[in-house]
């Protein structure tokens, strides 16, 4: 083992320098301003290279780091001595091979005067998503247009989806200039042809500036090379634009509770990072949802008690009262509160491969509160290249559209044109976890707002009582022919001779009145599965046994059925018929036309059927007879 260092050993000695070193550098950091900004534009555009001589001018390369890229610009093909920026954001292998950005590189820097962190975003269309990512936290977007191509697609399509984001510090960049010969009648066409459609999607100022991220003109010094050019350095700018952070204190108080800290009996503290405000002991406080009131007794943090604190600091608040809060509530200035609804009008931009269901539920998660939300068709799509609203019944990956959504809670929110803390969320597969598409919430529907509960004296229990049974919901789910509904209608008849009280809900009958404006896209299934699952919620809710036949193909929609009733009282059976099986009963004839192709959509032909994971029934059909089916069905049910 190692002796440890003595005090007056070389070792120890140089360690302290470097440790009093750290302190110095940290310390003298700590105070400064943070901007985050984003580079973006169309595929070449020179972002990477423009990152790359940055942090080379800014001096933040090592010297291993400065040799292990000048060998790498050798190797990849750069002329003579010459550095290929590029390469230190570039950090995936594929990223080198193919010359372009993929994923989203974030990188810190800092100067005298403040610290940066800086994404560097793909151009690719393909790669949209990953462009929203990283421009949904910055203040700054750099849109850079090279200067022999002019104004490009993809650059129109990235300054839409900053303004629409909320940047609203634009840097018009026109890049390369040193390869049209530092032309200012280039760069001047450039700039008019850029604020043309600027003002279209409602970008009212911007900064532009020639520069050559490759040669260094005007980034971090000015270049002699562009005298008719008289504003600011990229570094300039960037060292003296305003910070959102200093424009977010003097909007009301609000704190996202992401923790409610309790060590004993003797503290309880409610922890988040104020988003937006001040606030100090004594100020009058709101809990939302709830509405309930109280004032500010101490904020806590690890350095000792503030007497004040404000937007972007992480603090514990001690209330003077013993509220109800928790995980998800906000903290809000009492006479300035934000809202509470559970329905919306939101922008979303999807985000998977696969299309987004109208009324399927996912998660959706706005700073520290998840709930159940579904989506209804949209009222348009947004062509972002030609700014149209076009006609849409879903949404594929990277579009961006209009749509209204409902969440099963009240919903802490303001339009994210007022915060992005509390009007930008993103959306949760429920079934893989997947983020699948980020949002920003517009309003608040009015409708939301004039529809109330009703309570009622006669509950759900007293419903139950009368009928001498417990609610239940029988969800009968398999392929078309597997014998869903003579099993069900066996079952009910068998409940019947009992004295219970239930009800059939079969799929083809409700798609006669209910259902009968539904297709059998995915789409449709799923509005389809999701209208009889309000149905049998409310069958319960009167104290039925409901018994449901239906193919219900998606494991997400069976899901959202069982958590609309109360724990307990749903029945998954799967009537386990194989495919095979099931075509050669064929009683409707259904699957010779969806092989033929005169049926489109069919289940277990040309659309998926998701079968049960771990139904609390499993019917074999090649085992069983309906009869034995349902003699074991009506068991579990009632045993």
């Amino acid at each position: 083992m190692t002796e440890p260092a003595s005090s007056e050993s070389p070792t120890y000695v140089v360690d302290a320098l470097i440790a009093e070193d750290i302190d110095a550098y940290l310390e003298a950091h700590r105070n400064k301003s943070l901007l985050r900004f984003i580079t973006c534009g169309s595929v070449d555009d020179g972002k990477s290279t423009l990152i790359g001589r940055l942090l080379y001018d800014s001096k933040m390369i090592f010297e291993d780091q400065l040799a292990a890229l000048e060998a790498d610009s050798k190797r990849v093909g750069t002329q003579g001595q010459e550095i290929d920026f590029a390469l230190l954001v570039d950090g995936l292998a594929a990223e080198r091979e193919q010359g372009i950005t993929i994923d989203v590189a974030y990188r810190f820097f800092a100067t005298e005067k403040r610290k940066f962190i800086v994404a560097d975003t793909p151009g690719h269309e393909q790669y949209t998503r990953n462009m929203v990512t990283g421009a949904s936290t910055a203040d700054l977007a750099v849109i850079l247009i090279d200067a022999r191509k002019g104004v490009l697609t993809q650059t129109r399509r990235h300054s839409y989806l900053a303004h629409l984001i909320g940047i609203r510090n634009i840097v018009l960049a026109v890049n390369k200039m040193d390869l049209v010969d530092y032309d200012e009648a280039v760069f001047n066409r450039i700039v008019m042809s850029y604020r043309s459609f600027a003002a279209e999607i409602g970008i009212t100022a911007f900064t532009a500036m020639p520069i050559s991220g490759f040669k260094g003109d005007n980034i971090t010094t000015r270049s002699g090379k562009t005298p008719w050019y008289k504003g600011p350095t990229l570094m300039e700018h960037l060292e003296t634009v305003p910070v959102d952070a200093d424009s977010d204190r003097a909007k009301p108080f609000r704190l996202p509770v992401q923790w409610v800290n309790r060590p004993n009996l003797d503290f309880r503290g409610f922890a988040g990072q104020i988003s937006t405000g001040t606030i100090k002991p004594g100020d009058p406080v709101r809990i939302l949802p709830s509405g309930k009131t109280s004032t500010v007794k101490s904020i806590v943090t690890y350095d000792g008690d503030l007497e004040e604190a404000g937007a972007g600091q992480s603090v514990t608040l001690t209330l003077a009262d013993e509220v109800d809060c928790s995980r998800g509530d906000v903290i809000a200035a009492a006479d300035a509160p934000p809202q509470v609804a559970d329905q919306f009008e939101a922008t979303i931009v999807w985000m998977a491969d696969e299309e987004m269901l109208a009324g399927r539920a996912y998660w959706l998660k706005l700073g520290t509160q998840t709930v159940s939300a579904t989506i209804s068709q949209p009222k348009y799509q947004i062509n972002v290249n030609t700014l149209e609203q076009l006609a849409a019944k879903t949404l594929d990956l990277n579009a961006i559209g209009v749509a209204n959504l409902t969440t099963d809670k009240g919903l802490v929110f303001e339009p994210y044109a007022d915060s992005r803390a509390l009007g930008g969320f993103i959306l949760i597969d429920k079934m893989t976890n997947a983020t699948v598409a980020a949002g920003m919430l517009h309003f608040a529907l009015r409708r939301s707002q004039n529809v109330h509960w009703q309570a009622h004296d006669i509950d759900r229990a007293h419903h139950a009582n009368l009928k001498n049974q417990k609610p239940a919901v029988l969800w009968l789910t398999g392929l078309s022919g597997a014998g869903k509904s003579t099993i069900a209608n066996l079952v009910e008849k068998k409940l019947a001779r009992m004295n219970r009280h239930t009800f059939l809900l079969d799929g083809d009958n409700v798609r006669h009145g209910l259902n009968k404006d539904l297709g059998f896209t995915d789409a449709d299934r799923v509005e389809n599965i999701r209208r009889v699952g309000e149905v049998a919620k409310l069958m319960t809710d009167a104290g039925l046994i409901v018994i449901t036949a239906f193919i219900s193909p998606f494991r997400a929609e069976r899901d959202m059925v069982r958590s609309m009733v109360a724990a307990g009282e749903f029945f998954e059976v799967h009537i386990d018929t194989p495919l095979a099986e099931a075509e050669a009963r064929d009683v409707k004839g259904l699957y010779k036309k969806a092989r033929s192709g005169e049926l489109k959509n069919f289940t277990g032909i040309d659309s998926p059927y998701e079968a049960p994971d771990a139904p609390e029934i499993r019917i074999d059909t090649t085992k069983l007879s309906p009869e034995q089916a349902a003699d074991l069905i009506v068991e579990k049910l009632l045993g």
